[in-house]
């Protein structure tokens, strides 16, 4: 018997290891193509190695024993290869996630990056305004009543700037870590145009330019939050007066789409280079110099913060050039009608 099985051997080792060898390399060219295919492969190599090596050993003559291993071989193929298939899909599954999570962790950790060293460089312009000031008035260099009224009047506006700035910062933790909650209610969008308008209005009447809602009956109630969506509209119409050209315009108005309430603010902002348009959203991103802020902005965070709370309603915000300035859009969900 042992005889017999070492005269065997080496015929079934020569129909079976080429079979080994040409799945071995099929598995090296799928290993960057489909994992799916390639699970497959090694379920059927194996199969395959083992009937080739049979018929060697049989000679090329039809037995019973052949039948019945070629009928067992058969049934493995039929109950594995489904399974391999299935097991591919998941590992290919699992892969993209950890792949998608891999980029989404590196793209992160980049923006945090980018953050830490935008913010340094805007902090430390206003501090060291405040530095240079208060040494100023404790050195006695500024003694004078009205030079001592206007540098005091430049520290309070370096500080609410600071503060701001904080504040900013701080919304877009509570964003960007989930931590943010909302208190979703009926919301007519007018008032909070409204609201924002009268706000924004005195620093858009100082730069000259003309802040406008569009008078209708028409404005949509959406399903929201009063403090973020009035936050959204005011940062959308900061954005726009900071970038408008005295005499310029910025006019809002809304409506209903496809069953959503919309609400754009167009300005004059002279237009936005399109490969910059998917980015004006982005955290630190100061684009070309048309749109560069200026030295009273608060440091760019509004759209940013922008988008994260028109996500949060489950909305949507884009930006498109549009006549001579830029449109920005955003989209809600309505309110139920009662």
């Amino acid at each position: 018997m042992i005889d017999e099985a070492w005269t065997v051997l080496p015929v079934a080792l020569a129909f079976a290891v080429p079979v080994a060898l040409l799945g071995g390399l099929l598995l090296h060219r799928m290993r960057r193509h489909s994992i799916t295919a390639a699970v497959t492969v090694l379920v059927l190599v194996p199969v395959a190695a083992a009937v080739l090596g049979l018929i060697g050993v049989s000679g090329f003559m039809y037995t019973p024993l052949l039948g019945g291993a070629v009928v067992v071989c058969a049934v493995v193929v039929l109950i594995t290869v489904p399974t391999a298939m299935m097991l591919g899909r998941g590992i290919a599954r699992d892969v993209m996630w950890l792949h998608e999570a891999h980029d989404a962790e590196r793209a992160a950790e980049r923006s945090r990056r980018e953050l830490v060293a935008w913010i340094s460089h805007d902090l430390r312009t206003p501090l060291a305004g405040i530095r240079a000031m208060t040494e100023a008035l404790s050195d006695g260099i500024v003694s004078e009543p009205d030079d001592v009224a206007d540098y005091a009047k430049r520290i309070q506006g370096e500080t609410m700037r600071l503060s701001g700035m904080v504040d900013d910062l701080f919304q877009l933790s509570r964003i960007t870590s989930g931590a943010l909650r909302l208190t979703l209610s009926a919301v007519p969008l007018h008032e909070v145009v409204s609201e924002a308008v009268a706000v924004e209005g005195v620093a858009a009447a100082r730069k000259g330019v003309e802040v406008r809602a569009e008078e209708h009956g028409d404005w949509p109630v959406v399903l929201g939050s009063d403090p973020e969506l009035a936050r959204v509209v005011r940062n959308l119409l900061s954005n726009a007066i900071r970038h408008t050209p005295p005499d310029g315009a910025v006019v809002v108005a809304a409506g209903v789409a496809d069953d959503r309430a919309w609400l754009r603010v167009d300005d004059g902002c002279g237009g936005i280079r399109d490969d910059d348009l998917d980015r004006v959203f982005d955290v630190a991103f100061r684009g070309a110099a048309a749109r560069t802020p200026d030295d009273q902005s608060r440091g760019g965070l509004g759209l940013a913060i922008a988008r994260g709370l028109v996500e949060a309603h489950e909305g949507k915000i884009v930006a498109r050039n549009h006549g001579e300035g830029c449109r920005f859009e955003i989209t809600l969900p309505l309110a139920p009608t009662p």
